[in-house]
């Protein structure tokens, strides 16, 4: 597809093709209250810190699952858009994380994937093609629930769509949400070698409207190489004739924490709320590994041909935004909206907190990815000073779990926070040995409450975004023996930070 050219609308386009993060610095707790915040300093139980026990302590919302898929009613008169509700969340968890020493290797293995994508992500894909926004722009809105993947045993955020023909409720498929990966795939039927997801696998054979990719087509070599670094191979396939055969696409994908899927590239029905997209293309799994949780697959919303944002433009504009749930409870719900912004108070998960802008930034050495500038950063009102700060080109990456940032500043929110929390705690300050990638840690035994410090980052533009408590610490052991600062260094200042999830 021939790139657009550059104009004053497509760099509108561009500015508003956002990813909205709405940080609640005064947010609903576990128990239903309110935490306190004074001059950027939160009181925070640690059980409203330990994200795996809060997604088991709270059941879900029977309310919110009821809308799954559901188009939200409003009082907007016939004929115009409404808002389409998919839900975002986090993954729950097994048992064996009340086990310490299962928790402490399951924790290690998921921040050792996370540091493997963080230094992936490093690497300039340059043979991946550049695509530019279209200029076109579409009031159509869909909007859906976006949720903690916690109950999937992932640090990353979920979602639900539908696959195929004639679709029910019967092939609900549960999906990572990833800004930082374009192909879109979920494990299909007959699998050679998957992982254990908790939706049934989709079966191809079940659908009307399911059909391979043909080798010739333009998606199985440039498009697909830009969205995953490799161009489809080919291979032929019996049809119901003994006689006749059909050359299938076939995809292969990595991911820089080790996990990967192939499959076939296929197009098939898909469904977003009650929105409806035929001819999606996306990876149709047969053989799949990798820290996906119980996940069925992975949502790429990504800047190429075959992402979600790209395929849905001709309806929504290729502009989407994303706002995180406030915990991650399995009852507390974000959401993930494809078009235009609905600002209606009919909306499900309008915002109620001002929502601030930056611009997006696209880097042609890194063309799938959403880049910001951040020029400052403060702990509780402290303003910090380091050289890293300022500079340009900071990737947002929905996948990546642990913030990371370059040396300089790292060092200067560790040193600030670190101060600052010791003059909180007072003579029950203790400091803990650190974990996998976390170099500073406490020991929090017996402690009900603590003061955090927030960290507030400074974008371009004016914008500002404060990083919620949950956010600040990482709660290693589950009675507070370890319980770290939840952000990493770079191991160079020249790297490329990371705003995780």
């Amino acid at each position: 597809m021939a790139a657009a050219a550059s104009s004053p609308q497509s760099r509108l386009l561009r500015l508003l093709s956002l990813l909205a993060i709405t940080a609640l610095v005064v947010a609903d707790g576990g128990d239903g209250g309110r935490r306190v915040v004074r001059n950027g300093v939160a009181v925070i139980s640690l059980a409203e810190l330990d994200a795996w026990g809060a997604a088991r302590k709270n059941p879900s919302n029977s309310k919110r699952a009821e809308m799954l898929g559901e188009q939200k009613k409003s009082n907007k008169p016939a004929g115009t858009t409404s808002t389409l509700v998919l839900e975002l969340k986090h993954h729950s968890l097994t048992t064996v994380l009340d086990e310490p020493a299962a928790r402490d290797r399951y924790l290690r293995r998921l921040l050792a994937a996370d540091e493997a994508r963080a230094a992936s992500l490093q690497q300039p894909r340059s043979n991946r093609a550049s695509t530019t926004q279209s200029s076109s722009r579409n009031d159509a809105a869909a909007e859906v629930p976006l949720t903690s993947g916690i109950g999937f045993q992932t640090l990353n955020y979920v979602t639900t769509i539908t696959l195929g023909g004639g679709i029910s409720t019967n092939n609900n498929l549960t999906v990572i949400v990833d800004t930082g990966s374009d192909l879109t795939w979920v494990q299909c039927k007959p699998c050679s070698s998957c992982y254990p997801q908790r939706d049934p696998l989709f079966d191809p054979a079940g659908s009307p409207t399911y059909a391979a990719v043909p080798c010739n087509a333009s998606a199985c070599a440039a498009s697909l190489k830009a969205a995953t670094g490799t161009p489809g191979s080919c291979a032929s396939t019996s049809t119901s004739t003994s006689t006749s055969t059909s050359k299938r696409c076939y995809y292969a994908l990595g991911y820089g924490d080790g996990s990967s899927s192939r499959g076939v590239l296929a197009t098939d029905t898909v469904g977003l709320g009650r929105a409806r997209l035929d001819g999606f293309v996306f990876g149709c799994g047969l053989s799949n590994r990798g820290l996906f949780g119980g996940t069925a697959g992975l949502m790429g919303l990504g800047r190429t041909e075959l992402s979600l944002v790209s395929q849905t433009r001709p309806t929504y504009g290729g502009a989407f935004s994303y706002c995180l749930p406030a915990t991650t409870s399995t009852s507390s719900v974000g959401s993930l909206s494809l078009g235009g912004v609905d600002t209606s108070s009919s909306s499900s998960f309008h915002n109620t907190t001002p929502v601030a802008y930056t611009r997006m930034i696209a880097d042609p050495a890194q063309p799938p990815f959403y880049f910001l500038n951040v020029t400052g950063a403060s702990v509780a009102g402290a303003q910090l000073s380091a050289s890293g700060l300022g500079a340009a080109n900071v990737l947002i990456d929905s996948g990546t779990v642990i913030t990371r940032l370059a040396p300089s500043v790292y060092r200067a929110v560790r040193d600030e926070f670190a101060r600052q929390f010791a003059a909180e705690a007072g003579h029950n300050y203790r400091t803990a040995p650190g974990f996998s990638i976390l170099d500073t840690c406490y020991d929090l035994t017996g402690r009900d409450e603590m003061k955090v410090p927030l960290l507030t980052l400074r974008l371009e533009g004016g914008a500002e975004v404060t990083v919620d408590p949950a956010g600040m610490l990482f709660v290693v052991k589950k009675d507070g023996s370890q319980v770290c600062l939840a952000m990493a260094s770079l191991p160079y200042e020249d790297q490329t930070p990371i705003i995780g999830n």
